[in-house]
């Protein structure tokens, strides 16, 4: 049973952690709520969706959905980089949303103050079973004057408003999930899963950033995790990550890039050893070296046979486990103590 091949216990692992319908259906429904009333304080917005709802990439446990206004001309009038802030127009998207899902949503909390760019919804009710809640971050933004994406506001400095945007991101992301035949959902969700056990060293966009560049076409989910952590790896040396929009700044790490990419190529040397073993024959080696990337989805078991095994040939010229696996000695690239 624990013999099962790279592709099967990637399946496995992307099937128990993304989300499932009901958490999804229940998210979705909410977010309509909130673009309605979004619509009702800011008639003639153009309403859009972002963050991994809006991507197509969520996993459970669900706790958040991204919504924002992207106000007409005539509605934006006022606002934007020397003149007003934002709190305004923040205010009425409050008052909307109170009036209009409070009877619903008895614990409603809707917060302005402190927020640095969006209106914080906290329903009072999770939409994942045993979560102590389900939030939505709601943006008001308005157009930049270029007609290339919106300004986005900065309440931590005065009448600031910064450059994003969300519509082309959430557009890039739908073209390669459409290019990729949906790898691209499924190996980000597993590269979420990835960052969240290993300290966090990338914020979700940064990851489908990245990916954007490498996982652009049909691949086995395996090959889309060597993609993405050695080309992560690699431009990361470059600095950190450019909008892949042209309009915003780039995107920063979590911790100092030295440690983001000792993560990144810790993982990218596990990912090819487990390709190694597989391709040696050894599955039980695959799976433990799997499994340091995605600990907690893929199971580990123990492969001290195998590995005894391969020292044992790899020490008299011969490396292969297994009748008919027998080749000239290569350097392995890891080895762990059995």
């Amino acid at each position: 049973m624990n013999q099962k091949t790279l592709g099967q216990l990637l399946e496995c692992a992307r099937h128990a952690i993304e989300v499932t319908d009901d958490e999804l259906d229940e998210a979705k429904r909410r977010r309509r709520l909130l673009a309605g009333s979004m619509r009702r304080a800011f008639p003639g917005s153009t309403i859009y969706f972002n963050g991994s709802v809006a991507h197509g990439d969520a996993n459970t446990p669900l706790t958040d959905v991204d919504l924002g206004a992207k106000l007409s001309s005539g509605e934006a009038d006022g606002y934007g980089p020397g003149q007003s802030d934002a709190l305004p127009l923040m205010e009425r998207a409050r008052q909307a949303i109170r009036e209009d899902l409070s009877e619903e949503f008895k614990k409603l909390t809707v917060t302005v103050e402190g927020r640095r760019r969006a209106v914080l919804v906290r329903f009072g009710e999770p939409v994942t079973l045993g979560q102590p809640d389900f939030t939505a971050d709601v943006m008001t933004a308005i157009p930049h004057p270029s007609g290339k994406g919106l300004y986005i506001p900065n309440m931590e400095i005065s009448a600031r408003w910064d450059r994003a945007d969300p519509l082309t991101h959430t557009r890039l992301v739908l073209d390669a999930l459409d290019k990729t035949d949906r790898v691209f959902a499924r190996a980000v969700r597993l590269l979420k899963h990835w960052n969240k056990t290993h300290s966090k060293p990338l914020c979700s966009w940064n990851i489908k950033a990245l990916a954007l560049d490498c996982i652009d076409e049909p691949m086995a989910l395996i090959d889309a995790l060597s993609a993405f952590f050695t080309h992560a790896y690699d431009v990361l040396g470059d600095g950190p990550t450019p909008d892949p929009a042209g309009v915003a700044g780039p995107i920063p790490l979590n911790m100092p890039m030295a440690e983001a990419r000792r993560r990144l190529r810790t993982a990218r040397d596990d990912v090819a050893l487990a390709k190694e073993h597989e391709t040696e024959g050894r599955p039980l080696s695959a799976q433990h070296a799997l499994s340091r990337v995605l600990p907690d989805i893929v199971p580990d078991v123990d492969a001290t046979d195998e590995e005894q095994a391969r020292l044992r040939l790899s020490a008299i010229g011969m490396t292969g486990f297994g009748p008919g696996l027998v080749a000239p000695s290569v350097t392995p690239t890891r080895a762990w103590a059995p």
